[in-house]
């Protein structure tokens, strides 16, 4: 029988995971950056990062293709879903303005309180109102710049991080309904729906083998899929399997905080007073959806 105290402490597993997986997320661009300037294309990039990952997932997938047989169109969405929303971002942040990617990109909170109603029939209360208000101007004031005055998708690359925030709320919205599958093959799969993903869009694209310089470059591409994005993704899975998709949204806007941070240490970029502020509307926003999950766990 779990004590008082245990409860809240299990309840917080969920938030400390996408705390994690928010921080390495708001980092990872910095090493996708180096790979870029040798050579390594973002398309190349999420090729060979999420094939490296991927391999240890087709024995996640051999050990649990019974939970395959059980729900096969969920995952398969699941898997174009995840593999669209990543190759998407990363096209999107190296072809666009960064601060217009991360804006449009960071509607993803909306979209996943409008898909946890339609699709988890998670009601829409003012606790949700409550969470996402604060999260959302945060994401306004850190993105915001004046010469952005149109708001509209004005390029491909803005389309593009439409289209990756809204399929990223699908698959957090897909990852909680699946519940009866386990979090190992919902990873794998989600690895295996990027690569598939990439490869298509390389062989469309006709796209040759790139000349990278340095013979490192594969090697650190494979590295940082399997020590990288496989953290990365469980810790996701993990969050969301365990608490309502508006909560998890806006817990994860706290990678905007660390990518502000991680882009002042790592470049010679400077962190505004202007994008602090936002950066602490999110904190608190993400502290009441974690003060949520203790109260509330679901």
């Amino acid at each position: 029988m779990e004590s008082m105290g245990t409860k809240p402490v299990r309840a917080l597993l969920p938030v400390l995971s996408l705390l994690l997986a928010s921080s390495l997320w708001g980092v990872v661009w910095y090493p996708l950056r180096l790979l870029e300037a040798r050579g390594l294309g973002g398309l190349w990039s999420a090729l060979v990062i999420y094939s490296a990952a991927s391999l240890p997932g087709l024995i996640v997938l051999w050990s649990g293709r019974g939970q395959l047989r059980r729900r096969p169109w969920g995952l398969l969405v699941l898997a174009l879903a995840s593999g669209w929303c990543n190759v998407s971002f990363i096209l999107a942040i190296l072809e666009g303005t960064v601060v217009r990617v991360l804006l449009l990109f960071y509607l993803s909170p909306l979209w996943a309180t409008m898909l946890g109603w339609a699709m988890l029939r998670e009601p829409l209360t003012r606790r949700s109102a409550l969470m996402l208000m604060p999260a959302m101007a945060g994401v306004v004031v850190m993105s915001w710049h004046p010469q952005l005055r149109h708001l509209w998708p004005q390029e491909a690359a803005d389309w593009l991080a439409i289209s990756s925030g809204f399929t990223f709320a699908l698959a957090n919205v897909l990852v909680r309904k699946l519940s009866t599958v386990g979090i190992p093959v919902k990873t794998a799969v989600t690895w295996i729906g990027v690569a598939g993903v990439a490869a298509v869009w390389l062989l469309l694209e006709h796209s040759a083998v790139p000349e990278v310089t340095g013979g490192w470059v594969w090697g650190a591409a494979a590295a940082l899929g399997w020590f990288g994005i496989i953290l990365m993704t469980v810790s996701v899975q993990y969050g969301v399997t365990n608490m309502p998709v508006q909560r998890s949204a806006v817990i994860l806007l706290f990678e905007l905080v660390v990518g502000a941070v991680s882009s002042q240490i790592l470049t010679p970029e400077v962190v505004t007073p202007r994008e602090w502020l936002g950066g602490a509307l999110i904190v608190a926003s993400a502290y009441l959806a974690a003060r949520a999950q203790q109260v509330h766990p679901e």
